[in-house]
């Protein structure tokens, strides 16, 4: 078991559940939870809950499930488990642990912060996106109507668990969504990891369990790192944020998922960068052999470029009504700004488009 030392996010990354009790031990709080309430959803509790139980040292162990996918980030999922959690007589000296992809450790994030002013909670994530991404940082959202995660909290859990091996139950398509977030890393701060990831692609996509756990240690290393300094996002988080502005339009309006969506929005951003000369083509051509060596998506189709606009001037991260977008400026690099017209915007948009 490894664990990323950093002083904001406590990270284990081992490739079984087996060592979830040494993590509890090593951070001083095993023995403290009068109960313990996992909350999962209807695929992984099919697939990984049992094995999990069974890693946990604990005489009480309630089990709460929703449903599969972005809908069960609501008000209405949120209230359901507010009222269980009241129900079986959770306190503030229990224990809640997302067992789960970004969906619910988003979810489950924000009960715990919420829930008698704020409970435990433990990240356990099981997709490769949340490995990698959404379950380190503290980030907790719920969803209103368009409105992505416009509803939440930073609110650090006592730390993250992460088993590689998990990645194995993943349908193929879900976990290609999980290497966008992985090669984002590569755009935003380590060029050098998008070689790793274009020389070992054979591997990866077979899941071999070393590069697994190279990956992932190496992603979740860099997002503790950027944590580590800019906790509550007032600056260098930011840039973690590369093809979400873009990327959240064309989930919402196209149905598509995460994963999928920001290796679009990152592709827009790109796109961007290149009519603008921030940067030469052949880095462009670069994010695009990486990203056809993991069939990842670059283009959309089926919404007007104006609706997409209109869900990106909503987005959360924006201030004083200018989109904020992260945009690729060198090899590993990238800038945020605020100052790109509305009708480039558009036009990048309908560029990436399918007619």
């Amino acid at each position: 078991m490894e664990k990323i030392k950093n002083r904001v996010c406590k990270v284990f990354i081992d490739n079984s559940y087996k060592s979830f009790n040494i993590a509890l031990e090593k951070t001083n709080i095993n023995d403290v939870y009068d109960a313990v309430l996992i909350i999962t959803d209807q695929n992984v509790y099919n697939s990984q809950l049992n094995k999990f139980v069974a890693s946990i040292k604990a005489k009480t162990i309630y089990e709460y499930i929703i449903p599969h996918g972005e809908e069960s980030k609501s008000l209405e999922v949120y209230e359901e488990i507010m009222k269980y959690c009241i129900k079986i007589n959770l306190s503030r000296k229990s224990v809640i642990i997302a067992l789960g992809g970004g969906v619910v450790g988003d979810l489950v994030g924000f009960v715990a912060s919420t829930y008698m002013r704020g409970i435990d909670v433990i990240q356990v994530p099981t997709t490769l996106l949340a490995q990698v991404d959404s379950s380190i940082g503290g980030k907790t959202g719920i969803n209103l109507g368009n409105l992505k995660n416009i509803i939440g909290t930073f609110y650090q859990p006592k730390f993250t668990y992460t088993n590689v091996e998990s990645l194995k139950t993943l349908p193929y398509k879900e976990f290609l969504g999980g290497m966008a977030e992985v090669i984002k890393y590569g755009f935003i701060y380590d060029y050098e990891f998008l070689n790793y990831l274009v020389e070992n692609s054979e591997n990866i996509l077979d899941r071999d369990t070393e590069c697994l756990f190279y990956i992932v240690e190496k992603c979740a290393s860099i997002k503790a790192h950027i944590v580590e300094q800019d906790e509550n996002e007032g600056g260098l988080r930011k840039i973690l944020n590369f093809g979400h502005t873009f990327g959240h339009g064309v989930e919402k309006l196209c149905g598509i998922s995460h994963g999928e969506a920001v290796s679009i929005g990152m592709h827009m951003a790109f796109k961007l960068s290149l009519k603008e000369e921030f940067i030469e083509e052949k880095y462009y051509n670069k994010f695009v052999e990486v990203c056809k060596l993991y069939d990842l998506p670059l283009t959309f189709e089926g919404i007007d470029e104006e609706k997409v606009f209109e869900v990106m001037k909503n987005d959360k991260k924006n201030s004083f009504s200018k989109i904020n977008l992260v945009l690729p400026v060198g090899l590993g690099r990238v800038e945020i700004m605020n100052n790109i017209k509305e009708t480039l915007i558009i036009d990048i948009i309908k560029r990436c488009k399918n007619a």
